[in-house]
């Protein structure tokens, strides 16, 4: 059965567990159940959950289908015809984030296409390849595997991330850039070295470096936890109940927990690795494609401070935007003002 068929078991909750405490499983599942990815080789089914109804790929006026890119199988939903605009999403999201992106996009003229990262949604979860660089040539392999030979990208929070490197990497390719939510990361590695106020904010991703008992927390509970996150997470316009719910089903498909955070060990664990050195001295090169930079100034994740500043690694047009009252997922809080906002940008470049 596929690995994105149906959500794993949710442990039972405990009564007696005290206020504020992290959820936690009442029984422990095996280790494998929940930390190691297996990789599928077969065609792609549907992923259920235990709620009848819920499925990753959501209908709507967007068509789902499968694309081979990089050595693995990636889910996509795209609608509209015109120029890519390829989104890709953050943590703890999946392609559904995009939504109302996805719409608005195809009404603007635009082909828009909304993209699972490898390890989550209804893409593949291979047992390797989560460090940036691979992650980064899956987005662009996707763009190839698409038709397209250029692409306005589109990256929120962990997809801003790999936006950044895909435009370094893979320059030709990349039309321009809109980046949420996102440290250039040659700053977020500075941040996370030097700034207190950065390093609390991540206190969640220092959480993830343990073995097994994050993976184990974030299924607890029917994924209570991911609600709590998106919570804190927002400002004043919290995520509706539908979208709460869609998250929290999304993370309890098997492997996908301990997926969709190895790229966050791989951040704070390559730090004095040569691979991790090699690549922030990799991240130095000018990006030149176009860049607009979307930053919501009560994120309480990705400080507006630490983002501050990437125009200077951009040797082309740069904008940022800062987003007063707004937190972590500009694009769901205020989509309306985002969508506008991203429209405007990719329209000047579309030549």
């Amino acid at each position: 059965m596929p690995l994105d068929q149906k959500p794993a078991p949710a442990a039972e909750p405990r009564p007696d567990r005290p206020q504020g405490e992290p959820a936690r499983p009442s029984r422990p599942a095996e280790p494998d159940q929940l930390t190691r990815p297996v990789e599928r080789t077969g065609p792609a089914e549907p992923a259920e959950a235990a709620q009848a109804g819920w499925s990753v790929r959501a209908e709507g006026p967007w068509t789902h289908r499968d694309l081979a890119a990089n050595g693995a199988r990636f889910h996509i939903a795209e609608v509209g015809d015109g120029p890519l605009v390829l989104l890709v999403h953050g943590w703890p999201e999946y392609w559904w984030a995009w939504r109302h992106q996805l719409t608005a996009l195809a009404e603007a003229g635009f082909r828009a296409v909304a993209l699972d990262l490898r390890g989550m949604g209804g893409s593949d979860r291979t047992p390797r390849g989560y460090d940036p660089g691979n992650l980064a040539l899956d987005i662009t392999g996707v763009i190839r595997s698409l038709g397209e030979r250029r692409a306005h990208l589109v990256g929120h929070a962990t997809g801003g991330s790999l936006a950044w490197v895909a435009a370094v990497m893979r320059p030709s390719v990349i039309q321009s850039l809109t980046v949420v939510s996102a440290a250039h990361p040659r700053q977020l590695r500075r941040a996370l070295l030097t700034d207190r106020r950065q390093i609390a904010a991540f206190d969640h991703v220092l959480g993830f470096q343990r073995p097994w008992i994050p993976e184990r927390r974030l299924v607890a509970e029917d994924g209570a936890l991911v609600a709590e996150y998106l919570n804190a997470w927002t400002g004043p316009n919290r995520l509706d109940e539908e979208a709460l719910a869609a998250y929290r089903q999304a993370i309890q498909i098997p492997s996908t927990a301990h997926c969709s955070i190895e790229p966050y060990r791989w951040l704070l664990r390559s730090m004095a690795r040569p691979d991790g050195i090699q690549f922030a001295r990799r991240m130095k090169k000018p990006i030149s494609a176009p860049t607009l930079h979307v930053q919501g100034a009560a994120d309480p994740v990705l400080l507006a401070h630490t983002a501050l500043g990437a125009g200077e690694y951009v040797a082309a047009p740069y904008r940022w935007r800062l987003l007063p009252g707004i937190g972590h997922f500009p694009h769901e809080e205020v989509p309306e003002q985002f969508s506008a906002e991203l429209i405007s940008w990719v329209q000047q470049h579309k030549g």
